[in-house]
């Protein structure tokens, strides 16, 4: 190739200026070379993008968010402020999935442990009447559940006021910050009223003779009051006030999770506890965990009344958290799944070391 189509072949105008600034100088032929080297590095960068695109323009709407997570995590380690807190305890019991309707009472059992949940009642600041409350369920409660003890790790405090960061959140999350009868803010706020009136219980049991009931209320309090005039819906006040006990043990037991990665599974409840699980198992995990179809039923197949139904699902869910975390170590088969122990790249963030009150509750199957 002569040094007019080499330099013909060079495109890009920064480039083309470049030639004809050195043009008539010494050591042009090398420089043409040189630059027309940089294009064909541009070119092919460019085709590369393109045929992402391309893949990416075939995608849906939530495979194209995955897609897109996966690619800024591997990019770009989690930094302390990419990252969300939620209390281990929560990371293991599961909501209701969908909206209970009527029903006061949920309970949900994984291994030999056994989540309750009892709806309640709140004060409404517009009447001063006690409104009963249904219980809370779907990806939003636990989106907020996942924002207050956030926001409670963050600011080293157990009284979060949530008027001042809920609307960030919810765009953090990717959802746009709407008022009205069916808009997000209310939507999201009911879900906190909802969290905030219930009451939970966490049953343990050793597998023979010895059972332990816990009472562990998220929340001592939480202070509702109307907007002003000329003020917006998403400025209604509350304020949550954390349990005391359980601020400590959140303070002390926060599980990390990668805000990213909450931002791909935001619509999905299962998906949701699914990454939370994963995330609080792997921290600690020293030899392989094996959990039968059954177990994994009673933990996340709330909606499904069959396995057979519930193992399509769940293969779908597990199969989208691995578009964003390719190298989780976790294999089905047809008796069920196992958990590996895994390499610290694999994981949504580095594990810590295992301690020994953590290798007891992992005996109790907690």
């Amino acid at each position: 190739m002569g040094i007019e189509e080499k330099i013909a072949a060079i495109h890009d105008a920064d480039l083309r200026a470049e030639i004809e600034a050195a043009r008539g100088g010494f050591l042009f032929a090398q420089i043409v070379e040189h630059v027309l080297h940089r294009q064909r590095a541009r070119d092919a960068e460019a085709a590369v993008l393109g045929e992402q695109e391309l893949r990416r323009a075939q995608l849906s709407r939530d495979q194209r968010r995955r897609d897109a997570v996966r690619l800024v995590i591997e990019s770009e380690p989690a930094l302390p402020s990419s990252l969300q807190h939620i209390h281990s305890v929560l990371a293991l019991c599961g909501l209701p999935y969908r909206d209970p309707g009527p029903v006061r009472e949920f309970s949900r059992t994984y291994g030999r442990n056994s989540l309750s949940l009892m709806a309640g009642r709140i004060k409404d600041p517009e009447t001063g009447a006690f409104e009963p409350q249904g219980l809370p369920y779907g990806p939003k409660a636990r989106l907020v559940l996942l924002h207050l003890c956030t926001e409670a790790v963050r600011q080293r405090s157990p009284t979060v006021k949530v008027a001042e960061t809920l609307s960030g959140f919810m765009r953090e999350m990717g959802f746009a910050v709407t008022g009205g009868e069916r808009g997000t803010i209310r939507q999201f706020k009911e879900q906190l009223n909802r969290l905030a009136a219930c009451t939970m219980q966490i049953g343990l049991w050793d597998g023979r003779d010895s059972a332990t009931t816990l009472n562990v209320p998220p929340f001592r309090s939480l202070e509702l009051w109307r907007p002003r005039a000329g003020e917006g819906e998403e400025e209604a006040g509350r304020t949550v006030r954390f349990d005391p006990e359980f601020y400590e043990t959140l303070i002390k037991h926060a599980l990390p999770v990668d805000v990213r990665a909450a931002r791909a599974f935001s619509g999905s409840a299962r998906k949701l506890d699914l990454l939370f699980w994963t995330g609080y198992r792997l921290r600690a995990l020293q030899r392989p965990l094996r959990l039968t179809w059954g177990n994994l039923h009673a933990q996340f197949g709330a909606e499904n009344a069959s396995i057979r139904s519930f193992r399509q699902a769940f293969k779908a869910d597990l199969a989208h958290l691995r578009e964003v975390f390719p190298r989780l170590p976790i294999v089905l088969d047809d008796g069920g799944l196992t958990l590996h122990p895994a390499d610290p790249s694999a994981l949504l963030v580095p594990p810590r070391p295992a301690s020994t009150k953590g290798m007891k509750a992992r005996r109790q199957g907690i």
